[in-house]
């Protein structure tokens, strides 16, 4: 009562509302569409709104809304339809998106301007909620307010699946927002975001042609083989799947085309599904069809299943029970060993079922979803040897290594010398020890991590030091950057999409194609074919530095797009390197006959010229004069560095200490005579009670006196941290 009394206040002050609710819906309704993208098989998967932002095509709504990589088309109030032919522009952390369709003289409708917008202003939305299309709601402006960094309208207005993508008006007709959230909390609440977050994507849009959209996301068809419809995608490293599967049960199957050894041979995957009545794991011994075996979770228990054909008549249960070893809703390793004469399985190293069944023989590997089960899997592998015992021991080692820490301090050195050349497994026991020792839990994830980090390291030495600076793999070694903060991500796996895409590019080119041919065709290829771009939403964030999402979302900052086309231009023969310009790195081609050119990569891959940068710099907010040093080529070493610069002053900003460790430790491990971040990482230590690390530390800048280091704290803090137990007594 209090909402409708405040929005007719509203209507009483405004002159240009005299028109009515039924007026203003049938000027939108020919600007307002629905939106809907298909799966595999032809069918509807999702459904949302839109709406018209130009007359020749151009159609706003939410990312979400387009189901990435999947065909769209958007249907009109008198039952028009076309199929998208383009995704003009996209920010999936903004979720917005502009898609193109073919048709002209469209009604675009007038964007506002929402930071005008009051609260308890009357605003109408039209959408299709529940697939009830173009049905229209009222209501008023409750707040404004920031959500995961979005600016966002909050609307006393009733919000449901399908309005997503549709606009909020005023009641002049003019879009103040994008419905995108409704509240968990009350069915009256919902959210926008802010039409003013849409105008930089028309302005500079990052398109993407149907041809291209519709491969982001979607497994390498070398390596996997879905069946039985269902949306397999991948996404950092994991292979995640959603929908009905055509199958009975919602059965949906992903084999993999790895060849499958000789018995016995083991194969195991980490998974994690919602709801948590729902099913998926492992599929062994598949004919490619309806004919395999089956391990995996179902409604809290597990099923060892052989299945014989497509219905449930011919499904059987051979073994089916329960284990405390399970982790609901969490991540759970399965594993299932095939011998001569038996089937055993287990999760998270423990022996749940065994079997003597051996009715299907030879097949495929791969995975399976059952229901509405929403899952994600990771870490799928095939070994030939026996790989229980191996782990059972190095659990007994690691257990033995840590069974001594302390509560009050990070765990001696030595024992992470010990610990990292066991890598993921070592994360793997520390992890739970720290669930069952919850004195210790802390400073054991800290080990498990720094265990992990530490394998990174090594990766980054052996790239960079055992390299010269021209066969030094950037793309690699930047994925390994990432690959601290993203465990299971997979570098061979990307480096290898990046060789694919290249040689993609490469057979386009025509035989006496030179290098200026070469450059236009790349440029083409990179931005408007990939739709790589640049991010400039949450500029900073981490996800612009690491290589994997930049791959993924096609979207980064200057240094990590720069190091992509690099390393494209590397694989077709195209000499380019990076040039560390501050606050803008940009990418030199220097060809074998003709004059350098800079490239701005972050700006779509336009030339410019060293005056245009030097004004700049200076008409930046810091200006920066500059100097012959900042156009030098940029070593790799020294981009990696620049990188993981990036990362740590985000971390510093976030106040993540845990993270600015690791990066300081990376930023050394690639230059360890930085003084500068010696003495970072020696307070960091310090605070963190890496005690041995610290000692070392404080040693280091005690004997080497480096300028510009307070070595007067230096000293009073390493007195503090006393001797280090190994160290022997004085005589």
């Amino acid at each position: 009562m209090c909402l409708l009394l405040l929005a007719t206040l509203v209507f009483a002050d405004d002159p240009k509302t005299d028109r009515t609710t039924a007026d203003l819906v049938a000027e939108l309704k020919p600007s307002i569409v629905v939106i809907t993208f298909s799966g595999r098989d032809g069918k509807q998967e999702g459904l949302g709104t839109g709406f018209v932002v130009s007359a020749d095509g151009l159609i706003a709504t939410n990312y979400h809304v387009i189901g990435e990589g999947r065909p769209i088309s958007v249907q009109f109030a008198d039952g028009t339809k076309r199929e998208v032919i383009e995704v003009r522009a996209s920010d999936r952390q903004l979720d917005l998106a502009i898609v193109k369709i073919d048709q002209k003289g469209l009604k675009p409708l007038e964007l506002g301007d929402a930071t005008k917008a009051k609260d308890g202003q009357s605003v109408v939305a039209v959408g299709n909620p529940r697939g009830l299309k173009h049905s229209v709601v009222e209501g008023v402006i409750s707040g404004q307010r920031e959500i995961e960094g979005r600016p966002m309208l909050q609307l006393a207005m009733p919000i449901e699946p399908g309005n997503s993508g549709g606009p909020l008006v005023d009641r002049d007709g003019r879009v103040l927002g994008i419905i995108t959230l409704k509240s968990l909390v009350t069915n009256n609440l919902g959210f926008a975001i802010s039409v003013n977050s849409l105008k930089p994507l028309l302005e500079k849009p990052n398109p993407i042609p149907m041809s291209r959209w519709l491969t982001i996301g979607q497994l390498n068809p070398r390596d996997w083989t879905p069946l039985f419809g269902a949306r397999w995608r991948r996404r950092e490293s994991r292979i995640a799947v959603e929908g009905l599967g055509q199958g009975f049960g919602g059965r949906s199957l992903c084999l993999s085309k790895q060849a499958v050894p000789d018995k016995p041979f083991e194969v195991s995957v980490n998974v994690k599904f919602s709801p948590e009545d729902g099913a998926a794991g492992l599929v062994f011994h598949a004919d490619g069809n309806d004919k395999h075996y089956g391990f995996y979770p179902s409604n809290g228990g597990f099923r060892l299943s052989r299945f014989d054909g497509p219905d449930v008549f011919q499904w059987q249960v051979l073994k089916e029970t329960r284990s405390e070893a399970y982790k609901p809703n969490d991540w759970n390793e399965i594993k299932v060993r095939v011998e001569k004469e038996r089937i055993v399985c287990f999760v998270n190293g423990t022996q749940i079922i065994e079997s003597t069944d051996d009715e299907l023989r030879g097949g495929q590997i791969g995975l399976a979803k059952f229901r509405h089960t929403e899952a994600e899997f990771r870490g799928f592998r095939v070994v030939s040897e026996n790989g229980t015992k191996t782990s059972a021991e190095t659990a007994q080692r690691i257990g033995d290594l840590i069974k001594d820490i302390s509560a009050k301090q990070a765990a001696p050195m030595k024992v992470l010398d010990q610990l990292t050349p066991d890598g993921a497994a070592a994360g793997v026991v520390l992890r739970e020890k720290a669930k069952e020792l919850e004195q210790q839990a802390e400073r054991l994830r800290q080990l498990a991590t720094d265990v992990h980090v530490k394998k990174v390291q090594a990766e980054l030495r052996k790239l960079v030091d055992d390299n010269e600076d021209d066969k030094i793999d950037l793309l690699a070694a930047a994925l390994w950057i990432a690959a601290i903060d993203h465990e299971e991500l997979d570098v061979a796996d990307y480096c290898q999409e990046i060789d694919d895409l290249a040689a993609e590019l490469k057979k386009s080119f025509p035989a006496d194609a030179d290098d200026a041919a070469k450059l236009a065709a790349l440029k083409k290829f990179f931005f408007e074919e990939l739709g790589f771009h640049g991010g400039r939403t949450n500029y900073y964030a981490k996800a612009n530095n690491h290589l994997n999402e930049v791959i993924d979302d096609r979207e980064g900052m200057p240094i990590t797009l720069s190091i992509l086309y690099i390393e494209f231009g590397r694989r077709v023969g195209l000499n380019l390197v990076g040039v560390g310009v501050p606050r803008q790195f940009v990418v030199r081609h220097e060809p074998r006959d003709g004059s350098p050119v800079l490239i701005d990569v972050f700006e779509g891959g336009g030339t410019v010229t060293r005056q245009e940068i030097e004004e700049r710099l200076i008409k930046n907010d810091r200006p920066i004069v500059a100097r012959d040093e900042h156009f030098v080529t940029a070593k790799p070493r020294d981009i990696l560095i620049r990188v993981m610069s990036n990362l740590l002053g985000r971390a510093s900003e976030d106040r993540d200490v845990e993270a600015m460790f690791h990066y300081c430790d990376t930023i050394l491990t690639l230059n360890p005579t930085s003084a500068e971040h010696r003495a970072m990482r020696f307070e960091i230590s310090a605070f963190t009670k890496r005690l041995d690390q610290a000692r070392a530390d404080g040693d280091w800048l005690m004997k080497q006196q480096p300028d510009g280091i307070n070595l007067e704290r230096v000293e009073a803090i390493r007195n503090q941290l006393g001797k280090s137990p190994d160290e022997p007594e004085k005589k």
